[in-house]
């Protein structure tokens, strides 16, 4: 990279550049949920129809994630960053002037691609204008405005639907997409991976399983488990999947090289995601509804009740960011899943069809805290488990296994929440939103221990140490613990 290509970085330019780009793509995984009614009722559409303005974007979306990094490595980060900066801007214009369902969903589908070629780019476009030793806080304020944008996804789309129009969940990103622009042209520095050639056929055989998976976990609720398609999206996906492993294995210059895997800071910190997406998205999907449909709150309402755990990672993840410098990610990201576990657990404690906002308040705010402790800290683990010229691809298998974990969240929950409870009364709400409540909770736990298998600081060095005096082909394989 030239002098004045890198003169062109600098560290709060990159942080606002790839915080809101994040904020953009991050947010429209859930804000149109609470817009579908007046959608349908300007569109018209079968319910069917409606559930899939939300599952276009999350398809391609988590299907193209890891390609979308391997292009950035290949071509240039700040290139194609800017690329699905432009994609995502007007597909969401686009999507805001949809004049038919059908041509919403293509709206959003598009949407997905934009978002999958800029999402995993943020994190390696900052790494690279960061000095490392201020790292852990610029990755948590990165951390808090994604993880403010997943959670406040709902309340964001219901207040602009409620106020103003469901078209303006989409009008919202393209003055954003328009400022960034000319932004990212001039201030991020330009950035690549390793420069070898695109790999194809694993590129075709990670997206061919990732969408046969998504497509049955997001269909999988409205069109029943044991539906031909649901079964056929699910079992030629896990088989494309394990195609896919063992063609990397062996292949020269996969997309993904195995033996990242090794690590156990990588390991640990993407089943810790994956885990963590899983109870997370599945809770917030639950309880907006429970909010709103049983206590009798407005979208704009439950939102605001809501932000004691979807504003916490604004006030929480910078700190959090600071400690993960000095004492590293692992006893953070653990302690942050330990608490969004204890805190799902006393939500599911305390829910009933009259429940007052005092008695959910304290679940809230544990869960906020935690939230905003693993978003920081969990960021830094990936980046630095990996070379800097594989963190593009690594940043991807991440986003990828989140995304794969939100759609499975959704998925599990709402079949708990289907097979003992329903929407006929409070009551019966509640019958199913406990047992999905205490599964969201145990499943965050896991993630809580999938963490501590995380090295620490000092074997990391001893790991570090050792691979300094291997062979090329061996030192990648890293086990840092996010310092």
């Amino acid at each position: 990279m030239s002098q004045q290509t890198a003169r062109r970085g600098g560290t709060v330019w990159a942080l606002v550049i790839t915080s809101v780009a994040g904020f953009m793509a991050a947010l429209d995984n859930l804000v149109v949920t609470t817009a579908l009614p007046s959608i349908r009722k300007d569109l018209g559409g079968a319910l069917g129809d409606l559930e899939w303005t939300v599952s276009a974007y999350t398809l391609t979306f988590a299907v193209l994630l890891m390609f979308g990094a391997a292009l950035g490595d290949r071509f240039g980060r700040r290139r194609l960053f800017l690329v699905g900066i432009t994609v995502f801007t007007g597909a969401s214009a686009a999507a805001a002037m949809a004049t038919g369902i059908n041509s919403l969903i293509a709206a959003r589908a598009v949407q997905g691609v934009g978002a999958a070629i800029m999402m995993p780019l943020t994190l390696t476009l900052l790494t690279a204008a960061v000095p490392a030793a201020k790292r852990g806080m610029a990755y948590g304020i990165w951390g808090a405005v994604n993880g403010l944008a997943v959670a406040s996804g709902p309340l964001i789309g219901g207040s602009l639907t409620e106020h103003v129009s469901w078209h303006w969940i989409f009008w919202l990103n393209v003055p954003l997409g328009l400022a960034l622009l000319p932004l990212a042209r001039l201030r991020l520095a330009e950035s690549h991976g390793t420069g070898a050639p695109l790999d194809i056929p694993g590129t075709l055989l990670a997206s061919g399983g990732l969408f046969g998976i998504v497509y049955g976990l997001v269909r999988g609720p409205a069109d029943g488990w044991t539906s031909p398609l649901v079964l056929t999206g699910l079992f030629a996906g896990a088989a494309l999947l394990v195609g896919f492993v063992g063609y990397s294995l062996r292949a020269k210059n996969p997309m993904l090289p195995m033996r990242l895997f090794r690590s156990r800071a990588f390991s640990g910190i993407n089943a810790a995601s994956l885990l963590m997406f899983l109870g997370m998205f599945g809770s917030i999907f639950l309880l907006s509804q429970f909010m709103q449909g049983v206590l009798g709150y407005s979208p704009t309402e439950a939102g605001l009740r809501m932000l004691p755990w979807t504003g916490m990672p604004m006030l929480v993840a910078p700190i959090a960011g600071i400690l993960s410098d000095r004492i590293g990610g692992r006893p953070v990201v653990a302690a942050g899943l330990f608490l969004q576990a204890a805190g799902l657990g006393w939500m599911a404690f305390v829910v009933a069809p009259g429940v007052s906002y005092t008695a959910q308040l304290p679940g809230l705010i544990v869960s906020g805290i935690g939230m905003a402790l693993y978003f920081a800290p969990a960021a830094n683990l990936v980046m630095s488990s990996v070379l800097p010229k594989e963190q593009g691809i690594a940043s991807g298998a991440n986003n990828a296994l989140r995304e794969v974990g939100g759609a499975l969240g959704i998925a599990i929950m709402a079949s708990i929440f289907s097979a003992q409870g329903g929407y006929e009364s409070g009551q019966a709400f509640v019958d199913g939103l406990q047992p999905a409540l205490v599964t969201g909770s145990a499943v965050v736990a896991v993630a809580g221990v999938a963490a501590l298998l995380i090295p620490t600081r000092k074997r990391a060095a001893q790991v570090a140490e050792a691979a300094q005096s291997e062979s090329p082909q061996t030192a990648p394989v890293l086990e840092t613990a996010g310092s």
